[in-house]
């Protein structure tokens, strides 16, 4: 019906609207929560008391103007309205936001939407919808800072195999679960013989847990078309970026980013769609 497929779809993209305001909690408070945790782990190694801070979490303190301090209002929190009205600047101090802030929002929202419009109110698309979120931010944290934290990327590999043994996605469980480890065998093996034939490192252990999560969700059919499209995006923005505004240290782009692009894409799309994306 396509009126109850607009009405999802709204529902839906109003709500991710919300969660996208707090992925931008996540994306900034999660990796400095992990700093601190080995921080204090590496001083009771060493034998030393560790440092107190205040708390920080994803709750606490209540979001503030990094530059000023000044605390953020509810309705200066409201998803893309707020930016509009304010210009894009701190209502204190008028430092500019970052207009990456909005477009997280705005991106949360259409995922949502698309998952509204193509599964309606249902149990499947609310597990898409939290599939799409947790793409997305690992994705901005792997290009922050290049990690990808266990905190989401182990259960979103377990939330594959549950909604896979609850019937909630199309892949059966024996696919899924052989998806998961194909996934995280074909990475490490890639890894390993990189390191033994440079001696460099060419990735990380969180892109082999996040290609095994990609492979519970779609099966392990799909991971060959979602690696290619992974791999050609990634080298071509490498590529451009190495031209223009360059590489950050080391020479490198994170490859999280691109393994979460293809990840959404192949949820947007079926896995044999993207091969002919990429002209295969």
């Amino acid at each position: 019906m396509p009126d109850l497929q607009w009405v999802s779809a709204v529902a839906l993209g109003c709500l991710g609207l919300l969660v996208g305001s707090f992925l931008n909690v996540v994306i900034y408070r999660l990796p400095k929560m992990m700093e601190r945790q080995w921080a204090a782990e590496c001083a009771e190694l060493g034998g030393a008391v560790p440092a107190e801070y205040p708390s920080f979490n994803l709750m606490v303190p209540a979001s503030r103007c990094q530059k000023c301090g000044h605390q953020i209002r509810w309705f200066e929190n409201i998803p893309l309205l707020s930016f509009a009205f304010l210009r894009g600047k701190c209502s204190n101090c008028e430092t500019p936001i970052g207009l990456r802030y909005p477009l997280v929002e705005f991106a949360t929202g259409i995922l949502f939407a698309w998952c509204g419009w193509a599964w309606g109110m249902t149990s499947t698309a609310a597990i898409w919808c939290g599939f799409s979120a947790a793409l997305l931010a690992l994705a901005m944290i792997d290009w922050d800072t290049t990690l990808l934290p266990d905190d989401i990327n182990l259960p979103l590999l377990w939330g594959g195999l549950l909604a896979s043994a609850m019937s909630l996605t199309s892949v059966p469980l024996t696919l899924a679960f052989w998806g998961a480890v194909a996934g995280y065998v074909s990475l490490w093996s890639i890894y390993w013989l990189f390191k033994l034939l440079t001696g460099k490192e060419g990735m990380g252990y969180g892109d082999f847990k996040l290609f095994a999560a990609l492979g519970a969700w779609f099966g392990w059919q799909a991971l060959v078309p979602m690696i290619l499209m992974a791999s050609v995006i990634g080298a071509c923005i490498g590529i451009a970026m190495k031209f223009s505004v360059g590489l950050r240290e080391g020479g490198y782009v994170p490859f999280g980013p691109f393994l979460a692009l293809s990840g959404l894409t192949a949820m947007v799309l079926k896995p044999e769609s993207m091969l002919a994306l990429i002209g295969l």
